[in-house]
């Protein structure tokens, strides 16, 4: 009797794997390629752009006054709704346009893609400022964007990948992240150094596409057509929009991958320089499933570090980052006291 109560209990277990696997492979067969997600997600960022950029159907002037080191008294004649601080960059110099990597808009951090809407004060900020305190926190988010990028399209079709976010965290801490959710069937996977060495071959292609980050600030409804195949990401617009005073979120698109973001991402993928993926950690199970970190290490172009520096800044980028979990955490506030960028470290 034990023996067939044994068997029994086994060509259960034996029948409920092979539904979970017919069941698996039916919604694998309804859901939508990533192909055609990404697809769809473009067409609508590039149908709001279309129509923000419509706001502006005659050309407007502004004035622009130029702050900064060997600036300060210029003033340029812009267009409203159509010139970025990147067409300012364009009427300076060669250097401005190479090594500029966000601004101030009166003050306000703002995109070097982002449309001027007004007559304003612009500074242009790098690397090398006195005081690069948000530029290399905004790169630091840029970078772990480029991470989220990447593990989108690593894997193949039949694997699902959903992005859970890329968490806040100071450049201090020696590494950037990104938490994602892979498909259950790689829940018992184990990434090797092959596989870390592949995401980064990924991730020096995009920074030698030198891609832009476009930004794009939008109503939730927009951001949660956008994303009307990620039920992570609906909440996260839902999240960001009511912690928002404006009620708006902001998405960026870097070649044909969308994301959100909560804040601003420096101006395009050839700023970053040295970039390594260091590491992929298991979080355990979470609400989405089985939650992994993955975290990785980058210079932007103008700061190098030699390679033995390179390499203890590496070995500190493998250890966990403790952050709070995704559906915990609140994007902060800037900086305001300096930080010492990585090489510094």
């Amino acid at each position: 009797m034990y023996i067939k109560e044994i068997l029994l209990k086994m060509g259960t277990r034996t029948v409920c794997r092979v539904l979970q696997c017919r069941f698996a492979s039916t919604a694998a067969a309804l859901r939508p390629s990533a192909a055609e997600i990404r697809q769809q997600r473009n067409a609508v960022f590039s149908r709001e752009q279309a129509r923000q950029r419509a706001l502006y159907p005659r050309i407007e002037k502004i004035e622009v006054s130029m702050h900064g080191p060997g600036l300060d008294g210029t003033l340029l004649i812009m267009n409203r709704g159509l010139s970025t601080p990147l067409s300012c960059a364009r009427h300076l110099t060669e250097h401005h346009v190479n090594n500029s990597a966000l601004a101030l808009v009166d003050g306000e951090l703002w995109p070097l893609h982002q449309p001027l809407t007004r007559s304003c004060s612009l500074t242009l900020l790098t690397f090398k400022d006195n005081d690069p305190t948000l530029v290399n926190q905004a790169y630091w988010r840029s970078c772990a964007a480029l991470l989220g990028q990447v593990l989108e399209t690593a894997f193949k079709d039949e694997y699902t990948v959903e992005l859970l976010g890329t968490p806040e965290v100071p450049v201090t801490s020696g590494a950037f992240c990104c938490d994602v959710v892979l498909d259950p069937q790689l829940d018992s996977w184990t990434p090797s150094e092959e596989s870390l060495r592949s995401l980064t071959r990924g991730a020096l292609q995009l920074i030698h596409q030198d891609l832009p980050w476009e930004p794009l600030e939008v109503m939730p409804p927009v951001a949660l057509e956008v994303f009307s195949h990620s039920r992570w990401k609906q909440e996260e617009v839902e999240q960001r929009a009511s912690q928002s005073p404006k009620g708006t979120v902001t998405l960026y698109r870097c070649g044909d991958h969308v994301l959100l973001s909560g804040g601003p991402l420096v101006a395009r993928t050839g700023l970053c320089s040295q970039y390594e993926v260091t590491a992929l950690h298991s979080l355990g199970r979470g609400s989405w499933g089985h939650h992994r970190r993955a975290q990785g290490l980058s210079l932007p172009l103008q700061l190098q570090a030699h390679h033995t520096v390179w390499r203890k800044l590496r070995q500190r980028a493998q250890k966990p980052i403790n952050v709070p979990a995704p559906e915990e955490a609140a994007p902060p506030s800037p900086p305001e006291s300096a930080q010492p960028p990585p090489a510094a470290v």
